[in-house]
C-alpha cells in the first residue's frame, strides 16, 4: 500500500494485519480451551474459542469500516497510484500463502472440532478469493487508468469482509448461547435411526452442547421396565459406543434411562417382550423435532 497508494491494496493489507492479531488471540484461546476441567469449569474451558472467534469477527468488521472510510476519502481527494505492477505481484504472492495456510487450518480444525482453527482457516481462504478479485480490479486499473476503479474495488471487498466478520460473530454467539447445531443433530438422527436396537423403545429430551473441541450430549433413553440396572446400563454403553464411533472420543454422553410405560407397547418393536400389554402398532421414527422434545413418544403423538 505504501509503495502504490492503492486503497484496494490497503483492503488486503488490513485483512492481513487482522489475521496476525486474530491468530495470536486464537493461539491463546486454544491454550486456554486445552486446559483440563476443574472445579470452577466442570465442562472444561472450550468456550474460550467462541470468545476468540467473536473478537476475530469484530476485528474483521472494523477493518471493513476503515476501508470504506479510506475509499470514500480517496474518491473525494483522488491521488495518483504508482508501481501497480510490483503491487500486483506482491499481493498475488500473499494470496497463494493465505490459501495454503487456510487449508491446513481448516483440516486441522475439523479433525479436532476446533471453531478457532476452522474460523481462521475460512478467513484466510476468503482472503484469497477477495485478493483474486482485488488483483483483477488492479489489472483493469493498470490498463485503463481510471482511478475511481481503485475505490470501487475497495468498496466491494470491504462489504465482503464485513459480511465475513458478521458470519464469524454470529457463529460464535450461537456457540456462547448454546444454540442447537442443526447439522450435527441431523447427522445424529440418521445414525440413531440406522442403528436402532429393539430395546431402545424411545429417545427424547436430547440436547447437544459444544465446548470447543468437546461435544456434550445428554438424553433420555426408554428401555423395558423389567431390566435391572446392569442390563439398562449395557444398553446405554451400546448407545455410547455408537455415538463415539461416529464423533470420536471428544464426545461426552450422559444418558438417563427410563422404564417403559403401558402406552409404550404400541410403539415397541421388541418381539420377545414377556409383559406386553398391547399389540405393536407403529414404530415412531426419530426426527430432529421429536428427539429434542421432553415428552415420551406414543402413537397419539404421531
Amino acid at each position: 500500500w505504501y509503495l502504490t497508494g492503492s486503497v484496494a491494496i490497503l483492503t488486503d493489507a488490513l485483512e492481513s494485519t487482522v489475521n496476525v492479531v486474530a491468530g495470536l488471540i486464537g493461539i491463546y484461546s486454544l491454550y486456554v480451551s486445552a486446559k483440563p476441567k476443574d472445579t470452577d469449569h466442570p465442562y472444561g474451558h472450550g468456550k474460550a474459542e467462541f470468545l476468540s472467534a467473536a473478537i476475530e469477527g469484530t476485528l474483521i468488521s472494523v477493518a471493513g469500516l476503515i476501508i470504506v472510510y479510506e475509499a470514500i476519502n480517496n474518491l473525494v481527494h483522488p491521488h495518483p497510484i504508482q508501481k501497480l505492477d510490483y503491487g500486483i505481484l506482491i499481493v498475488a504472492a500473499t494470496a497463494v500463502i493465505n490459501y495454503i495456510t487456510g487449508s491446513i487450518c481448516i483440516n486441522t480444525g475439523k479433525k479436532n472440532n476446533s471453531l478457532v482453527l476452522i474460523a481462521s482457516g475460512k478467513h484466510l481462504q476468503s482472503d484469497t478469493y477477495s485478493t483474486i478479485g482485488i488483483i483483477a480490479g488492479l489489472v483493469l486499473l493498470y490498463f485503463v487508468q481510471l482511478w475511481w476503479i481503485d475505490s470501487a474495488v475497495a468498496f466491494i471487498f470491504a462489504f465482503i469482509i464485513m459480511f465475513t466478520g458478521y458470519k464469524i460473530v454470529r457463529t460464535s454467539v450461537a456457540g456462547i448461547m448454546d444454540e442447537a447445531d442443526a447439522t450435527l443433530l441431523k447427522k445424529l438422527v440418521v445414525t440413531l435411526n440406522t442403528n436402532r436396537k429393539p430395546n431402545w423403545i424411545d429417545l427424547h429430551n436430547l440436547r447437544i452442547i459444544k465446548y470447543g473441541g468437546t461435544i456434550h450430549l445428554d438424553c433420555h433413553l426408554t428401555v423395558p421396565w423389567y431390566m435391572n440396572v446392569h442390563e439398562a446400563h449395557h444398553e446405554i454403553d451400546v448407545l455410547s459406543a455408537l455415538v463415539k464411533n461416529e464423533y470420536g472420543e471428544s464426545m461426552e454422553l450422559f444418558v438417563h434411562s427410563d422404564g417403559c410405560l403401558e402406552f409404550s407397547c404400541r410403539i415397541c418393536t421388541k418381539d420377545d417382550c414377556p409383559v406386553r400389554q398391547h399389540p405393536f402398532e407403529k414404530q415412531i421414527e426419530w426426527t430432529m423435532a421429536n428427539i429434542v422434545s421432553n415428552k415420551k413418544h406414543a402413537v397419539n403423538t404421531l
